[in-house]
Formats: C-alpha cells, structure tokens, sequence
C-alpha cells in the first residue's frame, strides 16, 4: 500500500449538542489509516481539553501522533457548525487556531523526502504565513502531491489557489469551486467539461475531481472522462462527505485503478458518511467492505 501523509487542520466541528474531531486533513488521514493501516498527520492543537483529547483519539485509534505540535499559546481549531434544510454545513471558523502556527523541522522534511508517496493538503491552513510557508516548503513534484481545496471563505487568496493548484498531481474540488478558479485563471465562459480539461492543461494536473453534491462527481485524466450519478439517500448530515470521497480517489490514483471504479466507490463510501452524525464513524465496520474493494485486483 502507498505510504500517506496529510498536512494540515486539526479542529473540533461545535454543533449544538456535540463536539466532533475534524478538519479535512485529519478525516482524509483517519479514512486512510482505517483503510491501509497506515499513514501519517502533520499537525498542531493547543495545550487544552480538546488538545489532548484530540491526541487520545489517535492514539486510541492507532494513528501515529509524533508529527502533531502541541503549541502553548494559541488553542485547538474549533469550526461553529450549521446545517440547512438539506444537512449542508455552514462553518464559522475561529482565527489564530493552533493550525496556524505548524512549524517545519527535519523530522518533517525526511518524512515527506524518505517515507511519504502522496501529500495531501488544502488551502485553508494556508491561511497563516507561517503553516503556509511550512505547507508550501513540502510541495515538490518529486514526492504525489493531492490538493483538496476546500476553500473556507474568507480564508483563501489567489496566490495560495494557485500555488496549490500548479503542486498538485490530483486536483479535488467542489463544482463551486472549480467556477471560482475558471474565474480566476481562464477567459472563457464557465462549462464543467470545458473549463475541467482548460484548467488540467494549464497546471499540468493527472487527475481532476469535480464533486456536485446530490449530483454525483466528474473525474477526469487525460485520456478518460467519467461522470457517476448516485442514488439519492437520506442523510444525516454531509460533514466530512467529501473527505471520505479523497480517501478513495487518493488511494485509487496511487494504485492506478480504473476510473469509473473509483469514481464510484468513492462516491459509494462518501454516502455512508453522510448517514452518520459528524465527519468519523464511531465503529470500523464501514471500512470492511471498502477496504476489500480497493485492495482487490
């Protein structure tokens, strides 16, 4: 199996009655240990209750917790959550969170050089000058790179989109975000297909993902074009749908599988997370049969 290391937020999503690990980087990583027994975070909490109890939680699930900072000054994440009428997240994000604060050292650097495939990243960590010069520092083509956008507003800038977008071998984001980029970087008017194969060409990306919320997802290469449509289902919430669905398309790129399988599965496994409450199942028993599924040749 690729050996897999994200870097990035480690927050709590604060609902009314709940408190819930997360942060994209963490759920990508947390799918992918579950689902390969192995991968890596590079993080930072604040020296508090949530802190440590995001530290318990990985250790308690086996995750390797040596590249997660504790910082002294500035506390753990925390993202206020609100759902819609359709169980779709708003979030509120606290500023100057631990995450902010992600130093670089040689521990890290060897890790991505010597024992790291595919990193993977996004935009909102970037946010801070410091973990963005550490994110930045890391990305080099000679280690995969997988950008999942995420993009919180107002937390982006044009500069990081782009740096981010040039890194990446795999490119994920949502359809309202791959307008917000055409918008950016391309002259013509906006088209799904179009602007996906325009914006591959010009970064040099291997593989885009469009994903369209109850529409399914666009994946896209050079040579093949698949769009897959789900089934409608009744969801709980849609927190963390999306980091599921990279944990499938990262591992599925890396072991080159084809890409309607992948697309499918990936939108599979997205699905059963929408049907639990929070971005991490409380059990391992979803991960049984995905794991059969992308391991099977």
């Amino acid at each position: 199996m690729p050996k897999i290391t994200a870097i990035g937020e480690i927050l709590f999503d604060i609902y009314p009655e709940s408190e819930n690990l997360g942060g994209a980087p963490l759920n990508f990583l947390y799918h992918i240990y579950k689902l390969t027994g192995q991968g890596n975070m590079i993080s930072r909490v604040g020296s508090d209750e949530l802190g440590e109890k995001a530290l318990n939680f990985l250790k308690n699930s086996g995750v390797y917790s040596g590249y997660i900072q504790v910082d002294n000054k500035y506390p753990t994440g925390k993202t206020i959550i609100t759902l819609d009428e359709n169980k779709v997240p708003t979030f509120n994000i606290n500023n100057n969170s631990a995450y902010d604060h992600i130093e670089s050292s040689k521990q890290i650097e060897n890790l991505i050089e010597f024992e790291t495939d595919c990193l993977y990243f996004g935009s909102l960590a970037q946010r801070s000058n410091l973990t963005r010069k550490t994110v930045q520092s890391l990305l080099n083509k000679k280690t995969k790179c997988f950008c999942d956008l995420n993009i919180r507003r107002p937390f982006y800038t044009k500069e990081v989109i782009e740096k981010s977008i040039a890194s990446a071998n795999v490119l994920k984001v949502n359809i309202d975000e791959l307008e917000l980029i055409h918008n950016l970087f391309l002259k013509n008017s906006f088209e799904l297909t179009t602007s996906s194969s325009e914006l591959m060409k010009k970064f040099n990306i291997d593989l885009l993902a469009v994903t369209k919320g109850a529409e399914g997802s666009l994946l896209m290469n050079d040579t093949v074009i698949d769009d897959f449509k789900i089934d409608p289902i009744k969801v709980t919430d849609t927190v963390g749908a999306g980091d599921a669905f990279s944990a499938i398309l990262c591992l599925g790129y890396l072991e080159n599988r084809d890409l309607s399988f992948v697309n499918q599965l990936a939108n599979e496994f997205a699905l059963e997370i929408c049907k639990i409450k929070g971005a991490l199942p409380e059990t391992d028993s979803v991960y049984k049969k995905f794991k059969l599924k992308i391991s099977d040749e």
